[in-house]
């Protein structure tokens, strides 16, 4: 048993080339980055030592801001301490009130306190003492006095508190007073006098003195938060001195008390180091870390991207040829218009080189110079919205002169991200079969031509017999009136009645003359791009004027776009109308004629109803062959002639009787034809408004 052989599969590797300079590329990249690596080495480095400075810096920074920020508080509190006092000073000014011993005595319940005040270890007593009053007369006067005694220079130092308060007129602090028996954690307690004067109309009245705890003080103004981080003590006045000599003082905060120079130190106890800094250098020795890993995994990746690439360029090469070998044209270009690519199909279709073509915008070279307007208009559409499935038919112009019938199909042009980079066209060459189809055509032409001329030489010879009435009728009537005038036995009123009757015979004759001659001259019709809306106001408007309130009129809501004969298509809606109008007169309703169009998916429909007595259901099948009518006077070829040009129009035209009016509605049912973008239709100002004649926008069949 024989085996067909298989077919290998197509080996790439046949058109596989490395480029020299490939592994070139390679080595110049891995040397960039080399070099990027030791950039960010250095760069390290350098952020270690801008981390150290910075630590240093900010802690120094933020040990200053400490500092400034509990002078700040500790200046705020005594101030506040001062105008407490100041209070006081003026409520017990008043000799009628007892002296108060205590802080609770001289409190009351219209005094909010300060800090320092509501505290009950800062203030040890205060008092009020009115100028010229011995200091043993009052018990502040014998606490100062008392303090005073102790040594000569705290003496002094107290006296001169009394005297700034007075002349300077302000606070004035005294102190420090050191007193061993009064301890903090094994360390004297340093005491403080505030003396607050008082001016009663420029003159002093008194000081309102008060004997203050430091250390209470500090501890009462320090908040726990800051002494969490932080231990605070009072400066001795030798550790002042000295750290007024050193070039490295500690951190100190200066109460700045009119009167005394103390200070505060300030030590940290809770070091807080920056975390952004050490993240941002964490960050980046992780960073040096994947970049070691990513320079690994980056030579093995070129290594295996250029075998990818030469991979695609072999499928490129390959893809490349069976496009040049398609006898389809394929084009590209952007969403501007700019031709990106072509392929040796199309430049054989228009006779022009890829090198000529890309890069080129509208106007195109391969455009008929007749016709650059229209291909504008549709180029400027395409390149906007592309096409449907079923194509555009455009018309080129080859290199030589020639015109070239193409079919065009657009298709969106992305990116690999799927972003729109523009389109990509397909151009069938269909010269051949539009030849094809024009040449069935002008066959199918003669054909209806002929068929039109035999069915006329058929009415021709049918209508002798109908004209044969009117005209004989008119033979007499001029005869006989001929006869009486000769006579001269005709009176003005007869012979106004004669001629009516003539006339109305001889309109009959002629109006089946012209319409019968107005059908079979159309030997071929001309079509063009009409809207319905607009072509059945001009239609129907004139007579609504010539009738008012017999014809409505109910358009669509959007123009309805057909292809139509509209002299025929005029005609044939006129005999419509006229026929309802004259059913209408008939019907026992008051007279109604509507004329309407309806928007379907694929055909629009005029209907024409009316209030008339409608069409007997037997009759239906009837009413649109010639000769039968159901008027007296009727010849039975309008509807007829109605039937024929809506076949003409490839429609359909019946009747059925009318719901909403009661008579009879016929429905003329045509194909609807679309333009391909709006702005597309150019109309003509002659035929108002009403056609849209574009040939570079017809559809395919």
């Amino acid at each position: 048993m024989n085996h067909k052989p298989t077919a290998p599969p197509f080996d790439f590797e046949l058109l596989t080339r490395l480029d020299s300079g490939s592994g070139g590329r390679g080595r110049r990249a891995t040397w960039w980055l080399l070099g990027l690596l030791m950039m960010l080495v250095v760069a390290v480095v350098a952020l270690v030592l801008y981390l150290q400075t910075f630590e240093a810096e900010e802690d120094q920074r933020r040990r200053t801001a400490d500092s400034q920020w509990l002078e700040q508080a500790a200046r705020f509190h005594f101030r506040r301490l001062e105008d407490d006092l100041q209070v006081l000073a003026h409520r017990t000014r008043d000799a009628s009130r007892p002296e108060p011993t205590s802080l609770a005595d001289a409190e009351t319940g219209d005094i909010q306190a300060g800090l320092l005040l509501r505290d009950a270890g800062v203030v040890l007593v205060h008092g009020w003492l009115a100028a010229g009053t011995a200091l043993d007369a009052s018990v502040i006067g014998r606490a100062l006095q008392a303090d005073a005694e102790r040594q000569p220079v705290d003496a002094d130092m107290l006296a001169v508190m009394q005297d700034v308060a007075r002349e300077l007129r302000r606070p004035a602090y005294g102190g420090p007073l050191l007193r061993a028996e009064t301890q903090v954690d094994g360390q004297p307690r340093h005491w403080v006098w505030l003396a607050v004067p008082v001016f009663d109309r420029g003159v002093f009245s008194g000081n309102y003195l008060a004997r203050l705890s430091l250390e209470d003080a500090v501890n009462a103004f320090v908040p726990s938060w800051f002494t969490d981080s932080h231990e605070v003590t009072l400066m001795s006045e030798t550790e002042l001195a000295q750290a007024r000599r050193d070039p490295s003082p500690p951190d100190q905060a200066f109460l700045e008390l009119p009167g005394i120079d103390l200070a505060l130190q300030v030590r940290t106890t809770r070091s807080d180091s920056p975390t952004v800094p050490r993240t941002f250098f964490l960050v980046a020795l992780v960073c040096l870390v994947g970049m070691l890993g990513a320079l690994y995994a980056l030579r093995r990746d070129i290594v295996k991207r250029q075998r990818i690439e030469a991979q695609l360029k072999a499928q490129v090469a390959l893809r490349m040829a069976m496009e040049n070998a398609a006898t389809i044209g394929l084009r590209a270009w952007d969403g501007q218009g700019r031709i990106l690519y072509v392929n040796r199909a199309f430049c054989h279709m228009v006779g022009f080189e890829p090198e000529e073509l890309i890069g080129r915008s509208a106007p195109m070279p391969y455009w008929p110079q007749d016709k650059m307007a229209e291909l504008d208009l549709l180029h400027h559409d395409v390149t906007s919205q592309g096409t449907d499935q079923a194509g555009i038919e455009v018309q080129f112009q080859h290199r030589n002169g020639q015109l070239v019938d193409a079919l065009v199909h657009e298709a969106p042009l992305t990116t690999a991200g799927g972003e729109p980079l523009g389109w990509m066209s397909s151009v069938l060459d269909i010269s051949e079969r539009k030849r094809a189809e024009r040449t069935a055509a002008r066959q199918q032409e003669k054909l209806e031509a002929s068929g039109r001329l035999v069915a006329m030489g058929e009415v021709a010879s049918t209508l002798a017999h109908e004209l044969n009435q009117p005209l004989g009728a008119l033979s007499g009537f001029a005869n006989g009136l001929l006869n009486r005038l000769r006579q001269g036995r005709l009176s003005d009123e007869e012979l106004v009645g004669v001629v009516a009757r003539m006339e109305q015979l001889s309109a009959k004759a002629g109006r089946i003359i012209q319409r019968v001659n107005a059908f079979a001259r159309r030997r071929e019709m001309s079509r063009q791009r009409i809207d319905a809306n607009a072509f059945l106001r001009r239609v129907v408007e004139p007579i609504q004027r010539q009738r008012p309130g017999l014809i409505r009129l109910r358009l669509a809501s959007r123009p309805v776009w057909i292809e139509a004969d509209a002299l025929l298509l005029e005609h044939a809606v006129l005999n419509l109308v006229h026929n309802a109008e004259h059913w209408a007169q008939q019907g026992e309703r008051s007279p109604v004629v509507q004329v309407s169009l309806d928007d379907g998916a694929t055909h629009c429909a005029v209907s024409v109803s009316d209030s008339g007595p409608g069409v007997a259901p037997d009759q239906r099948d009837q009413v649109f062959n010639a000769f039968f009518s159901g008027k007296d006077d009727g010849m039975g070829m309008g509807l007829a002639i109605c039937r024929s040009v809506v076949e003409a129009h490839h429609g359909s035209i019946d009747v059925i009787p009318a719901a909403d009016l009661g008579g009879a509605c016929f429905t003329v049912k045509i194909p609807k034809v679309a333009l391909y973008a709006s702005g597309a239709a150019v109309t003509d100002s002659q035929n108002d408004g009403v056609t849209a004649a574009d040939p570079m926008l017809k559809r395919l069949p």
